[in-house]
């Protein structure tokens, strides 16, 4: 069983900044992918950004050059240093683990970016 504990989000004005960060423990491999996923209302769950734990990252395009995600292997720990916030980035999101006995998710964390 894996546990997150998740934090960052908020409310923050076009053009702003959050950082989220997510911490995984329990039965977590070594080799695993972090990542974030978002889901809006009324919109699908969509994959934001991804890092594996050899540092192999993939995004969205939409987040492509405003979001850059980050981890620290020895903590299970990822992070997402969101810049340049659009409306259309409101969503609530989730910290996501993919390991080869299963796959994990956060309880999700509210954003919302007014304009």
């Amino acid at each position: 069983q894996v546990r997150f504990v998740e934090s960052g989000g908020g409310l923050v004005q076009t053009g702003g900044s959050l950082r989220l960060s997510c911490a995984a423990s329990g039965s977590i491999s070594s080799a695993n992918v972090m990542a974030w996923y978002r889901q809006a209302p009324g919109k699908q769950r969509e994959l934001v950004a991804s890092m594996t734990s050899s540092g192999s990252t993939n995004y969205a395009g939409s987040v492509k050059g405003r979001f850059t995600i980050s981890r620290e292997n020895d903590k299970n720990a990822v992070w997402l240093q969101m810049n340049n916030l659009k409306p259309e980035d409101t969503a609530v999101y989730y910290c996501y683990v993919w390991q080869l006995r299963g796959t994990s998710w956060g309880q999700g964390t509210q954003v919302t970016v007014s304009s």
